[in-house]
């Protein structure tokens, strides 16, 4: 099993950054992919970003070049750096991991909640005006 915890959440004015920090822990081994989603109130959950173990970002339309998803391999460690931040941009994020390498789809922009079997409680992020 594999437990994941978020942190690094907060409220910002828009402009801001914030840091997500995903601690991963139990047997993950050393060969994985993690990403990071968000849900909006009302709307479903997307995808934002993910990153596997060899170090290949993919990221979605709407923050590349804004935010900066990072790994550490040997601490498990999973990072979202978030500059620029938009009102549209606030959400419930959350941390997942799946036992393999990204599929080759994330590089093309597509992600399936389904590839990922572990998920944390997740972390708010609040961007105002």
């Amino acid at each position: 099993q594999v437990q994941l915890a978020e942190s690094g959440g907060g409220s910002v004015q828009a402009g801001g950054s914030l840091n997500l920090t995903c601690a991963a822990s139990g047997e993950i081994g050393t060969s994985y992919c993690m990403g990071w989603f968000r849900q909006a109130p009302g709307k479903g959950r997307e995808a934002v970003a993910s990153i596997d173990t060899d170090g290949s970002p993919n990221y979605a339309d709407s923050v590349q070049g804004r935010f900066t998803i990072s790994v550490d391999t040997a601490k498990n460690l999973l990072y979202l750096q978030m500059n620029s931040l938009k009102l549209e941009d606030t959400a419930m994020y959350y941390c997942a991991a799946e036992l393999f390498l990204c599929p080759a789809m994330h590089a093309l922009g597509r992600w399936r909640e389904n590839d990922f079997p572990y998920w944390g409680q997740g972390t708010q992020v609040t961007v105002s005006s």
